[in-house]
């Protein structure tokens, strides 16, 4: 049988550079590799049914978007190969309106929501005016298992008309109705963060939600503005979702709370900053990219 460290699967043109770093850093420490895509995947599939092939780890940034590779990730599975991030995991910290009631039970700060059923189990529907009015003008509109990178989100919403039409868009979705959250200014940025949870370490960084820029978020920086608290909120995070990498969304506001805006996402963008101009910060992907190094060396048999 031929055995591998690390498994790598992805289809996104924009993870070559990512994928070739991991391999870059992974090969220079005696981590082994095997590159997944489109081009192989059939017969990854075969070689791993027939017991010809192994995945010591396996990272798995295609099967949201190719039924072949969530297929593959089942076999995998049985293989007892360890999988970042767990598929059962994943069904769960995805769905916004299970993560929003266990964030809040966790003792976590939410924006204040009302939870809608999806239009194909329930097209009728009753909000009270008075619920309506506790989320304020404008809103949000969010379906609950379907977006990434702000896909099908409503972020000014100000109508019950708007949420009766969004409903029929994903009509299998739960949708949730969110107050608008706005951040501090902390000398010239706004207070609004993504923070990465990477192989049992955190990494904040800013982000600034108008324009999706990152910037770099010093020692000093979280000194100074007491941001402590983003690692321990994202710890929490990883701890209830059982995920080893994603990021989640962070806002400071006047009065000192920290609001957990978007709850996990389990695929990051992993485009280099120095390559494109709303990337992450290239010393950040190196530091996820060691924390993965680190990890596979500390639970490799």
């Amino acid at each position: 049988m031929e055995t591998y460290d690390l498994g790598l699967a992805y289809l996104w043109e924009f993870d070559v550079d990512f994928i070739a770093s991991i391999e870059y850093c992974l090969h220079k420490n005696g981590i082994s590799t095997f590159v997944l895509g489109e081009h192989n995947v059939n017969e990854v599939v075969e070689r791993i049914q027939r017991r010809d092939l192994y995945f010591k780890f396996y990272f798995d940034r295609a099967s949201d978007v190719d039924d072949t590779f969530e297929a593959l990730g089942k076999t995998i599975t049985r293989k007892k190969t360890l999988i970042f991030n767990p598929y059962k995991n994943v069904r769960r910290a995805i769905d916004k309106a299970s993560m929003h009631l266990e964030f809040i039970t966790a003792g976590l700060h939410v924006p204040y929501s009302i939870i809608i059923p999806p239009y194909n189990h329930k097209q009728d529907m009753y909000i009270a005016l008075s619920e309506l009015a506790a989320v304020g003008l404008p809103f949000i509109i969010k379906p609950c298992n379907t977006t990434g990178g702000g896909l099908g989100v409503v972020t000014d919403a100000v109508t019950l008309k708007q949420i009766l039409e969004e409903r029929k868009t994903n009509t299998d979705d739960k949708y949730l109705i969110q107050e608008k959250i706005y951040p501090v200014m902390l000398d010239g940025k706004r207070a609004w963060f993504r923070c990465f949870w990477a192989f049992g370490s955190v990494i904040p960084v800013w982000w600034d939600d108008q324009t999706h820029l990152y910037t770099e978020m010093t020692k000093e920086e979280v000194k100074e503005f007491k941001l402590k608290k983003l690692f321990d909120i994202t710890r929490t995070i990883g701890k209830l979702t059982g995920l080893d990498f994603f990021s989640t969304e962070i806002v400071l506001t006047k009065n000192r709370k920290f609001i957990v805006i978007d709850y996990v996402n389990d695929q990051c963008d992993m485009r280099f900053k120095s390559k494109h101009y709303d990337g992450v910060p290239d010393n950040v992907i190196n530091q996820i990219i060691s924390n993965l190094l680190k990890f596979i060396i500390k639970f490799k048999k």
